[in-house]
């Protein structure tokens, strides 16, 4: 009695299996992407932020002030500010992406001001 059993159907289940795993390593590096994205756009707002803190501070303005406004205006807000003489330090936060189950927000930090030795 030699039966043998059909595998009628076998191809269908591992191309399903291929195709799951398939989405699941799609879905996972769209959303490293995208926080890639969103951390490079937070150093940019801190940059900027901070830069025209720096030129606000050497003006004579409220750098703080001004490095929100800039933050604000890059989809950023300021978390943090600290004027020291004619140096700015500026962090941010930026919202991340919020796609399965990532709840992070991102931070980043700049300092600005004239060249020469730390104050």
């Amino acid at each position: 009695m030699n039966r043998r059993r059909s595998q009628r159907g076998s191809a269908t289940v591992l191309v399903l299996a291929m195709m799951a795993v398939l989405v699941f390593v799609a879905a996972a590096s769209a959303v490293v992407v995208a926080m890639v994205v969103v951390h490079r756009a937070a150093q940019s707002a801190a940059d900027l932020a901070a830069l025209a803190g720096a030129q606000a501070v050497a003006e004579g303005g409220d750098g703080c002030a001004k490095a929100a406004l800039v933050a604000v205006a890059n989809g950023a807000r300021v978390a943090d500010c600290l004027v020291t003489g004619r140096v700015i330090d500026v962090t941010v936060h930026v919202t991340g992406p919020h796609w399965l189950g990532q709840r992070a927000d991102l931070v980043a930090r700049s300092r600005a001001g004239p060249a020469g030795p730390a104050p």
